[in-house]
């Protein structure tokens, strides 16, 4: 290993990612009682200009009313971007009246690592302000061609960052990229055309102990079509965005590690253990080598599996 090592800043479950508009608060309800791992209350795509005001308020009320940890999920705000006029009534009127409710800030369309510094700074002024005892996480949305062009400096931003997803739209967009459907395959190409952006990212999320997440597909009415785009995320990838509630089940099955994964894991630690007491730095298992990085790879699979566990404990007791 190198002298340099980025442990993970923040060991989060996040296999699915409701996506829920803020002008809506009957879905905002029907999230805190949904299966998913992680909610984003959405202030900025999903809502129309006229509506953001009211959407922020919603928020901030459903911030306040719901006992999201009881439920056993993480909340996050989506704020509107820094280029628009919103983005700082978002941050101040969210954190001051209900920052001591939230888990994360997701930050849109970042070209650069100033403009996580700007929210960083805010946070950390309000929260001071305020007395806050918890701290607010930041996550980075990559969806600009800027962003994927700086994405490693975004990655080693020092602070709240904890996190990055990729959102697959507005990439397109910003890359003038041909597509049919929203995180899906444009038949004219002759492979996975998200496959070096995901790979990017991922790469440079694990470089610097952040937690990878793929964004959206957009045609809910395809769960094959969801499923398949989840599985290429296998890249190391933690989990992906859900802008439906029929996809919650679909992410939480990809992302989860099968029964037979988990027990191999352990048999894996098992046997180097013993490998270990007889000097030996390497063993077999299963007519197949194994050694230090098969355990990394073995402890992997088993952080995961022991914190779906608890947050299935968790959301079986809120019901």
């Amino acid at each position: 290993m190198s002298h340099t090592i980025n442990h993970l800043k923040k060991l989060r479950l996040q296999r699915s990612e409701l996506a829920v508009p803020g002008s809506s608060p009957e879905m905002i309800d029907k999230a805190a009682n949904s299966a998913a791992d992680f909610v984003f209350l959405d202030i900025e795509d999903a809502v129309a200009p006229p509506d953001k005001e009211r959407a922020r308020k919603n928020i901030i009320q459903a911030l306040n009313d719901i006992d999201w940890r009881a439920k056993g999920k993480t909340v996050s705000v989506r704020i509107n971007g820094l280029d628009t006029h919103y983005m700082y009534r978002d941050v101040v009127d969210v954190m001051e009246q209900a920052g001591d409710r939230l888990d994360t800030i997701l930050v849109p369309k970042v070209g650069v690592p100033a403009d996580l510094y700007m929210v960083e700074a805010m946070v950390n002024q309000i929260e001071m302000a305020k007395g806050f005892k918890t701290r607010v996480g930041l996550e980075a949305l990559i969806e600009t061609a800027l962003g994927m062009a700086n994405v490693e400096a975004i990655a080693a931003t020092p602070g709240r960052l904890e996190a990055m997803h990729f959102g697959v739209a507005d990439y397109a967009a910003s890359n003038k990229a041909r597509t049919v459907n929203i995180g899906g395959l444009n038949p004219d190409y002759p492979g996975d055309q998200w496959h070096f952006a995901l790979s990017r990212m991922t790469v440079a999320c694990r470089a610097y102990g952040l937690r990878a997440i793929d964004g959206p597909f957009g045609d809910f009415s395809d769960p094959e079509g969801f499923t398949a785009a989840a599985r290429r995320a296998a890249l190391g990838i933690e989990g992906k965005w859900a802008i439906h509630p029929s996809q919650i089940a679909l992410a939480n099955d990809v992302f989860s590690p099968p029964e037979k994964e988990v027990t191999r894991a352990r048999r894996i630690l098992e046997v180097l253990k013993e490998a270990e007491a007889l000097g030996k730095g390497a063993a077999a298992l299963d007519g197949k080598m194994i050694d230090a990085a098969s355990e990394r790879m073995a402890r992997n699979v088993l952080v995961v599996s022991e914190a779906i566990e608890r947050a299935s404990q968790a959301h079986s007791a809120a019901h």
